[in-house]
């Protein structure tokens, strides 16, 4: 028995659409920002940013893994990428033999202090300085409402 789509309606696809480009076009000025003025990739930059707010500046592989949504073999590559660079270090987990922590270390937290300044101006030329605070509340609302669903069925 097929199942029937349930295509987009001209408004949802308007909005849908938008969206993505919005994202792709965000994501493309920030990205080429970081790398040509900070020497920093955006990829490099998520891990940083995800260790400097992780307690000690260290998270599990397999939990960094999964809150930058990248498959294991993205992430082991990345990681000896940046850790090749100074950025991390891998330590091994003590109570799980299988298990390894992704440490951010002195030039990796110095790379992403650097970064960080330069990036959230970015942020707010390209983006906060055009919404309203009400749009950004709404915006938060439906954010975190998607995540909330993603985060229920991590499939």
């Amino acid at each position: 028995m097929a199942e029937t789509v349930r295509w987009l309606t001209p408004e949802e696809q308007r909005a849908w659409r938008g969206f993505v480009r919005l994202h792709e076009r965000l994501g493309g000025r920030l990205g080429r920002l970081l790398q040509s003025e900070s020497k920093v990739s955006p990829a490099d930059f998520a891990v940083l940013v995800h260790l400097t707010d992780s307690p000690r500046g260290r998270q599990r592989y397999q939990d960094l893994a999964r809150a930058l949504e990248w498959e294991k073999s993205r992430m082991s590559h990345h990681i000896a990428r940046m850790a090749g660079r100074g950025m991390v270090v891998r330590e091994e987990c003590p109570e799980d033999g299988r298990g390894a922590f992704v440490v951010i270390t002195d030039a990796g937290r110095e790379a992403v202090e650097a970064a960080a300044p330069r990036h959230v101006e970015a942020v707010r030329e390209l983006f906060m300085d055009h919404v309203t605070p009400a749009e950004l509340r709404v915006l938060t609302e439906i954010s975190e409402r998607v995540i909330r669903r993603m985060d229920e069925d991590p499939s």
